[in-house]
């Protein structure tokens, strides 16, 4: 399975994206099933509401809880970034937990947000 950060959504919701072309020809050939976590369908929803734009094409997508399970792992990788000395979001740490916790790749246009936690089990799809 391949998980879509929001960033990824929106490039691929946008009809002019050569980007957003580009990665669903990607997600196309890899043959696995897509889909992204319930905090990226909540920053989706609420850019979407915003600004007056339709959701009904997001609602087809398979949305993947963030459950007990993942709370544990994300305050782990989150711990862990800051003794790094690298700190991220919270919400980074608990889209990756997500994706660690189910065998999930992440696709991603902020690669440099989550690539600290390809240490931890975080496996990146690159389009």
């Amino acid at each position: 399975m391949i998980l879509l950060d929001t960033n990824v959504l929106i490039e691929i919701l946008d009809k002019e994206s050569s980007e957003g072309d580009r990665m669903l020809k990607a997600l196309g050939e890899a043959g696995e099933e897509v889909g992204t976590t319930s905090i990226n369908m909540h920053e989706l929803l609420y850019g979407l509401k915003r600004y007056a734009k339709s959701v009904e094409k997001v609602g087809r997508l398979r949305v993947l809880p963030y459950e007990k399970q993942d709370a544990e792992v994300s305050s782990r990788l989150e711990l862990m970034a800051e003794k790094r000395g690298r700190p991220v979001r919270r919400i980074d740490t608990m889209i990756a937990a997500v994706a660690i916790n189910r065998s999930a790749r992440l696709s991603t246009l902020d690669v440099k947000h989550f690539e600290q936690f390809t240490q931890d089990g975080l496996h990146l799809f690159s389009a």
